[in-house]
């Protein structure tokens, strides 16, 4: 047997990466050649230049060029090159590294910003203006699978090849398995000495909407001629990326299906198993024998469960629509038929199929000097990850590069609560617990006791990637305060606080906004809607947030939770889900829910 030369090794660990990418197998040997010794040689190849103009620069024109300063053939296997990048940063720990007068500087010199600003003023100009430079890649967790989107920023070299609709060169980003990541620059096609390097900014996007959408940070366009109200979304997208799923056989239920004097449970939730301690409900390691399923995985085959009636589960058919965000802001739309934004949704649009609606949008609310802020978060991700606020067009532009967003309206009125430790009032926002029972007809009922959430600073329009500044979810993020405060407590406070806004009446609101949310969810068939399940019995989190309107407490939902984390509501409230499995198995209505 042979021995592995190191280029054969190189290859074993790589083809995969370099076959994705696209990069031509010519360049392959002359890459990892470069790669070993670091070789950073595109300095023989091109020129940097910085670009005059006779007028005031624009925004959107290059400060720099990359200049061919010879013929180059992409039939060379020679032509590719290794391209440093300067910065590669979190979001959220932008502003620290920034700090840093070296990084500061070379950032002010790629953007052409002046240097001599004050650190802080210095620091906004580099935030608004470098996402015509930025690039992403997304990392995942090992522990947990979830996707951490970094940002980076190239070495001059790299931030000097300009658009073009028709590049003669492509750069990708590159994980070298030894030394970390890079890009690659390699030619399309070929040069001639003095041409400038270009690359295409919206690779692979070919609908002209999305595309001009996509290019905004490099090509200015005005977008008047589309519509800001979008299209109606049909039954394929609600199907797309998610996994048809069967639903019940209905004719097995025409007999009511009777009750037990004790029910198995299977739980894959560990505080089910640990909470759950009525003695009319025992816990079993077996899915065949249980009566009632609790899972914390999805559930989709709601027809094979109808062959056996006396089973539950606590999830219903399509319940996706209002707990995935794209398609709680599509199912919210059809209140009073489309006709009608209702009070409690904020404006929202889908960043992958409504991105000109929302560009013109924008635009619109940007001419009439409208109040511009948005929020762009993921369509499914939980615990304030990768959500981003800001009112810079090209930042939003961008953010769909690390997978699917909704923009939705930034709230800059909310309603605060003062916090003597913070000195000021901050943001807070409200979980509900809802509990559904039946879709037709349909029948709610939300946990009295609410659950609290607080930012950590008082609320200024201000430094958005402040995360103790604008947002509430302290529990998964580490070294920062996590208050608690029991709803009673709170309304106590509140009282004092708002002394001419009556809790009971702004809680009315918030119940009958999740009423008008459910009658939304459920009005239209499946896939479109939650389909009808007579063994189906769901628990969700609401959260909201209050919100100004003339004088007015208006609440305003912000998303819906699909096994939401119950720690707190358990620790609060030991009997918590003891309440919760006699309503929803035992029909044992009490006092400690509204039935709405």
């Amino acid at each position: 047997m042979g021995h592995t030369t190191p280029i054969e090794t190189f290859l074993k660990q790589h083809e995969n990466q370099l076959l994705a990418s696209g990069v031509p197998e010519i360049y392959w040997e002359p890459l990892y050649k470069k790669l070993l010794t670091q070789t950073l040689d595109a300095g023989k190849a091109f020129q940097l230049l910085k670009i005059e103009y006779d007028e005031p620069r624009l925004p959107h024109d290059p400060l720099w060029g990359l200049q061919a300063i010879k013929d180059l053939d992409k039939n060379d296997s020679d032509n590719i090159y290794l391209i440093d990048h300067a910065w590669t940063y979190k979001i959220q720990d932008a502003r620290q590294h920034l700090q840093y007068d070296q990084l500061r500087f070379r950032m002010a010199a790629i953007l052409g910003l002046d240097e001599t600003l004050p650190t802080e003023e210095l620091i906004d100009q580099i935030f608004e203006n470098m996402w015509t430079v930025n690039c992403t890649y997304t990392i995942r967790s090992i522990e947990n699978s979830e996707q951490n989107p970094m940002w980076y920023i190239m070495d001059e070299i790299g931030c000097a090849v300009r658009h073009s609709d028709v590049p003669n060169c492509r750069i990708v980003p590159f994980v070298y398995a030894n030394e970390g990541l890079f890009s690659l620059l390699f030619l399309q096609e070929n040069m001639d000495e003095g041409d400038f390097a270009s690359r295409d900014f919206a690779e692979c996007i070919t609908d002209p909407i999305v595309r001009n959408a996509a290019l905004l940070p490099w090509v200015p366009n005005s977008f008047e001629d589309v519509d800001i109200k979008p299209q109606i979304a049909g039954e394929e997208y609600f199907l797309s990326g998610h996994i048809p799923e069967q639903l019940p056989n209905l004719e097995n239920f025409t007999q009511p299906i009777l009750s037990k004097e004790k029910y198995l449970c299977y739980a894959q939730y560990s505080l089910v198993r640990k909470y759950l301690t009525d003695p009319r409900f025992e816990l079993t390691d077996s899915e065949e024998e249980a009566d009632i399923l609790w899972y914390i995985e999805h559930f989709r085959d709601f027809k094979t469960l109808s062959q056996t009636p006396g089973k539950f589960t606590n999830q219903f058919p399509y319940e996706y629509v209002i707990t995935v965000k794209d398609l709680l802001c599509m199912t919210c739309r059809r209140y009073k038929n489309n006709m009608e934004t209702p009070k409690w949704f904020p404006v929202t649009y889908n960043l992958v199929n409504e991105v000109g609606n929302f560009v013109s949008y924008f635009k619109k609310c940007e001419k009439e000097g409208k109040d511009n802020y948005w929020i762009v978060k993921p369509y499914n991700l939980a615990r304030g990850m990768d959500i981003h606020i800001t009112n810079n067009l090209n930042y939003i532009m961008r953010l769909p590069a690390t997978g699917p967003k909704i923009a939705q309206k930034y709230l800059t009125n909310p309603v605060l609560f003062y916090r003597s430790e913070c000195a000021g009032k901050v943001k807070f926002d409200l979980r509900y617990v809802i509990l559904l029972k039946k879709v037709k007809p349909l029948e709610i009922y939300v946990y009295k006791s609410f659950f609290l959430r607080f930012a950590n600073k008082p609320f200024e329009l201000n430094h958005f990637d402040d995360y103790e500044k604008h947002f509430t979810v302290m529990n998964y993020t580490e070294n920062v305060v996590l208050k608690h405060l029991k709803c009673e407590d709170f309304k106590l406070e509140w009282q004092q606080q708002y002394e001419n806004h009556n809790w009971n009446m702004v809680e009315e609101k918030i119940l009958t906004m999740i009423k008008e949310i459910l009658e939304c969810a459920t009005m239209a068939p499946p896939p479109c809607g939650i389909a009808e399940s007579p063994q189906s019995r769901a628990l969700y989190a609401a959260d909201l947030m209050l919100d100004w309107d003339n004088g007015e407490m208006q609440p305003k939902i912000l998303e819906i939770n699909f096994m939401p984390d119950c720690e707190r509501a358990c620790n609060y409230y030991p009997e918590f889900y003891n309440d919760i499995f006699k309503l929803l198995f035992l029909d044992e209505e009490s006092d400690q829910f509204f039935k709405l």
